[in-house]
């Protein structure tokens, strides 16, 4: 017996319409974030002890303020796709749902703007 429509398996996006999807950008965000945590844990170990300007020439490196505004950026869009999962699982009424999600985006969008201000200050002038 057959259970999906000829619709569901033509589109192949399952009951959520976008599960697929989230759980590859997952995948994604956390493999990309490998190389860049290793980056940034031994650029951490190479400044230990510098003074404030050495962190400044040291991201004022258009590659170094690169590689942070994505280690950043990947990382809360990974914990955002992370803890939208919790909220959608979890969170039991209905109504609460969406309102939740739209929570959890919020704070990533404004840590990251955050973020990635600071960042810029720091890199160029600031």
């Amino acid at each position: 017996m057959r259970y999906r429509t000829p619709l569901s398996r033509a589109r192949g996006l399952g009951s959520a319409k976008e599960g697929l999807g989230h759980w590859w950008a997952q995948r994604v965000t956390a493999v990309a974030l490998i190389p860049l945590t290793i980056w940034f844990v031994a650029s951490l170990i190479r400044l230990a002890g510098a003074d404030y300007e050495a962190y400044q020439a040291w991201l004022a490196l258009p590659a170094n303020a690169g590689l942070l505004l994505m280690l950043i950026g990947l990382g809360l869009h990974h914990a955002h796709l992370g803890v939208q999962v919790v909220v959608e699982d979890y969170v039991a009424r209905r109504a609460l749902r969406l309102p939740g999600i739209w929570l959890v985006k919020g704070i990533a969008l404004l840590i990251g703007m955050t973020a990635a201000l600071s960042i810029l200050k720091v890199a160029f002038g600031g």
